[in-house]
C-alpha cells in the first residue's frame, strides 16, 4: 500500500504580501499537523486577485521564480515539514509574464514549474492583460509521496487537461484557483458548475482531485468579486470526500491508497479501451478532423 494524505486550504488575501505568506504558512502547518503530505494553496495568494481590472501598475507584482517571496519561503517550509507544496505565483521571465506554479518536493527542491495554459478574458477576470499563454504544456512530477499533475484555475474547466495529465501517469490532480461572483451579474453563481467539472475529471480518470479556492470580497474601483471558497477534495468516482464552506478559512485533509487506485483504474479498463486513433478531431478548433 502507498497511502498519501492530501490537503486543500482556503483563505482571504490582502495587499500585504508578507501577511498573506504568513497566513498561508499557518494553514500549511495546520495541515501538516493533521498528517497531510501534499498541501495545496490557492491561486496567486500573495496578493488579492488583481486581474479584475487592466492596470499596468500591477505588473510590478511579477517576479522571477528564483526571487519570488512565496516560493523562497515555502522551499524552507517544505524541507522543514517534509511536505510537497505546489506554489502559485506571478512569474516574470524577460519580457514575458505568466500565471505560474512551482512544484516543491518534500526536501525543499523545486522540481519544476507549470505555466497556466488556458487564460480567461472576461469582466472581472481580465487575465490576458497580465499573462502570456503558458508554454510548458501539461506536466506531471514524481514527488516523494506520489506522481502529481497540476492545473491552474481556468485549466480546470478543460477535460483535455486532466486527461493529458492522467495519461502521463498523474495519480493525483491539484487545481489552485480564484473564482467567485461575476461583477457584471451578481445573480450568477458558478459554484456548482465549477465543482461538477472537476468531479467529472476525477470520475473519468479514476484519479482524486484537490481544489483550493480563495474567500472574501475584493474590490477594485467599480468592480467587486466575492470569492466563494467551497474548496474540496474529490475521490476517484467523482464523489466529494470533503468540502469547505463559502467564507471560512480552513484546511481539508483526506487519505488515499495510490496502489489500490492504480489497481482500480486497471480493472475498470478505461485507459485500456481508449481509441486515440479516433480522437483526432479533439486537436482541431472547428471540429473538422485533422489530416
Amino acid at each position: 500500500m502507498r497511502k498519501v494524505k492530501v490537503a486543500a486550504t482556503q483563505m482571504s488575501c490582502s495587499w500585504n504580501i508578507e501577511e498573506n505568506i504568513a497566513k498561508a504558512d499557518r494553514l500549511v502547518r495546520k495541515a501538516a499537523e493533521q498528517g497531510a503530505q501534499i498541501i495545496l494553496l490557492q491561486e496567486l495568494f500573495e496578493t488579492p486577485y488583481f486581474c479584475q481590472k487592466e492596470k499596468a501598475d500591477y505588473y510590478q507584482y511579477a517576479t522571477e521564480m528564483e526571487h519570488n517571496k512565496a516560493v523562497s519561503h515555502f522551499k524552507e517550509v517544505a524541507k522543514e515539514l517534509k511536505v510537497v507544496l505546489p506554489i502559485s505565483f506571478y512569474e516574470k521571465k524577460n519580457n514575458a509574464r505568466y500565471n505560474s506554479l512551482a512544484v516543491i518536493d518534500a526536501n525543499g527542491e523545486v522540481l519544476g514549474r507549470y505555466r497556466k495554459s488556458h487564460i480567461p478574458d472576461g469582466p472581472g477576470y481580465e487575465e490576458k492583460f497580465y499573462f502570456n499563454p503558458g508554454d510548458t504544456g501539461f506536466k506531471v512530477w514524481n514527488t516523494r509521496y506520489g506522481k502529481i499533475g497540476v492545473g491552474v484555475c481556468w485549466d480546470q474547466w478543460y477535460p483535455e487537461a486532466a486527461r493529458c495529465m492522467a495519461l502521463m501517469g498523474a495519480e493525483l490532480l491539484f487545481y489552485p484557483t480564484a473564482i467567485g461572483s461575476e461583477p457584471q451579474d451578481s445573480a450568477i453563481d458558478s459554484k456548482d458548475h465549477w465543482q461538477t467539472c472537476m468531479l467529472g475529471h476525477a470520475a473519468a480518470n479514476l484519479v482524486p482531485v484537490i481544489a483550493s479556492n480563495r474567500i472574501g470580497a475584493e474590490d477594485d474601483e467599480d468592480s467587486k468579486i466575492t470569492f466563494y471558497g467551497s474548496s474540496f477534495i474529490a475521490g476517484p468516482q467523482g464523489n466529494k470526500v470533503d468540502e469547505a464552506g463559502r467564507d471560512e478559512e480552513t484546511v481539508l485533509v483526506a487519505e488515499f491508497d495510490l496502489d489500490a487506485l492504480e489497481t482500480q483504474r486497471i480493472e475498470w479498463g478505461i485507459f485500456r479501451d481508449r481509441r486515440p486513433d479516433l480522437y483526432r478531431v479533439i486537436a482541431s478548433y472547428d471540429g473538422e478532423q485533422m489530416i
